[in-house]
């Protein structure tokens, strides 16, 4: 039972099943179940809330709050014994409710700090801190467990980092208006309630066919930072390049590797999908949804490459998964900005909420369990040979490029109505602003005086958007880091 204790507390914190050996698959499956449930529910429950307090109060003061706190709950999580591997559960689900408070409001500032192009920019600046997180977090988790001799010192480093990423956020990001950089003077006072934001958000079908995508492309890099390098390490076996690996502690030279291109490609995929949309708009301005389309079509192409060059050549996987999630990566940024696009900026924390509870929920929060549940059950009868094993893995993620090419679909589906969901979001704006500009002017307001005092404010936040942009991607980076190690240990 300590046996089946240690190999528990080890799964519930990492929050992946297939790794673990020597349990049967109906304990596995309780375990995992269980952790997944608990996580699920603590960020479905979260998500909504964040959303909505995002769109009504203090934004930075709730997102310093947030960060403060899964900093805590995760270097408490750390000191846990294996004895107590049931708080592993309840510490995931508290990092659920963290990661719910950053990801639902951080866009929304940038989405009220600038427009446009700028927006775009921005974004990118914003998201890239995904990828350098994701890939610090394996370099990092894999170093420490090495060094350590223990994984929990993984989980002692991010936490520091955190608290001083949330005391940057509250002393240099400025609370702009909501809807001040659409135009809108940050005069939009009329809120709706909640039920009747979800349903305009349930309406809006550039929405939800882009937040479908979101979940495909959460589902494939779920899978991938979980089963990539272990796909690789097997390879390898099969090549007769590298032995079995019988000991507690690995090498880690793939997850090393694998974290690296995936640093990178994240960075690169950005960059370029905000240039590639850019230089798109000038032809057509659907260009957000069509760029995220094709490059996930692209993607599916590399990806299914993967598996064909794998067990001939390490070196020509790792150009496929190089080339593969620099396509996949290169819609993080553009799928936020089609969200400020279609929805009004007093209801985007509540979207972004919601868009990101689809992601998890749909994606990464399942994916790495269901694809060891298909290798495991194709693998059941030949348990003992290395090239099934790496078979059958192998087959189970042949199911990601399937599901990216859905992606790709659901972003083909977003191009129809983006342009018609875009005007009606812009309508909805220029409304509120037409009601308070009335209200001005029956009050006295001198029109010429409120446009020179906005432009005197805009002058004056102008270096503060610096400080808040890279307050924010610090926070994000820090974020991914210390979600990114949990899977690697």
């Amino acid at each position: 039972m300590d046996l089946v204790s240690l190999k528990l507390s080890e799964l519930l914190h990492c929050g992946h099943l297939g790794r673990i050996s020597g349990l049967t698959i109906g304990t596995k499956w309780l375990f995992e179940e269980l952790q997944l449930l608990v996580f699920i529910c603590s960020f479905m429950v979260a998500a909504p809330i964040f959303g909505y307090l995002g769109d009504r109060f203090n934004r930075k003061v709730i997102l310093s709050c947030g960060i403060f706190f899964w900093s805590i709950v995760t270097l408490s999580s750390s000191f846990i014994s294996k004895e107590y591997y049931w708080l592993f559960v309840l510490s995931r689900g508290l990092v659920g409710i963290g990661e719910s408070s950053y990801s639902s409001i951080s866009p929304t500032i940038i989405g009220d700090l600038f427009t446009n192009n700028s927006r775009t920019m921005m974004l990118s600046v914003f998201y890239l801190a995904i990828p350098l997180g994701s890939g610090l977090g394996y370099i990092l988790g894999s170093s420490a467990k090495e060094a350590a001799g223990d994984w929990h010192w993984a989980l002692r480093v991010s936490p520091v980092l955190g608290i001083t990423a949330g005391t940057l956020i509250l002393l240099f990001v400025p609370e702009p208006k909501r809807g001040s950089a659409d135009q809108m003077g940050g005069r939009i006072k009329t809120r709706t309630s909640w039920f009747c934001d979800m349903k305009a958000l349930a309406k809006n079908r550039s929405y939800v066919f882009s937040s479908f995508a979101s979940a495909a492309v959460s589902f494939a890099t779920g899978a991938f930072g979980m089963w990539i390098p272990l796909y690789l390490a097997r390879a390898q076996v099969v090549q007769k390049t590298a032995e079995p690996c019988t000991q507690e502690i690995c090498s880690s030279t793939d997850s090393i590797i694998f974290g690296v291109i995936t640093c990178v490609t994240g960075l690169l995929g950005v960059v370029i999908g905000a240039a590639t949309t850019r230089l798109c708009r000038q032809k057509t301005e659907r260009a957000d949804p069509l760029v995220c389309a094709v490059s996930m079509l692209g993607s599916a192409i590399f990806i299914c490459l993967i598996f064909v060059v794998a067990k001939k050549s390490i070196v020509g996987a790792y150009v496929c998964i190089f080339i593969g999630e620099t396509l996949l990566f290169l819609n993080w940024a553009i799928t936020a900005d089609i969200l400020m696009f279609v929805v009004i900026p007093t209801r985007r924390a509540t979207a972004v909420a919601f868009q990101s509870f689809t992601s998890h929920l749909l994606g990464d929060a399942g994916s790495p369990y269901l694809i060891g549940l298909i290798s495991d059950a194709l693998q059941q009868s030949y348990a003992t040979s290395a090239l099934w094993r790496f078979l059958s893995l192998g087959y189970a993620l042949m199911l990601c490029p399937f599901i990216i090419v859905l992606g790709g679909m659901f972003f083909l589906a977003t191009a129809l109505f983006f342009l018609d969901d875009r005007e009606k979001a812009e309508k909805q704006g220029v409304t509120h602003v037409k009601g308070e500009l009335h209200s001005d002017a029956n009050s006295g307001a001198n029109p010429v005086r409120h446009r020179a005092n906005r432009k005197s404010q805009s002058a004056k936040s102008a270096q503060e958007l610096t400080q808040a942009v890279l307050a924010i991607n610090l926070l994000v980076c820090l974020h991914r880091l210390l979600l990114a190690t949990a899977p690697l240990i």
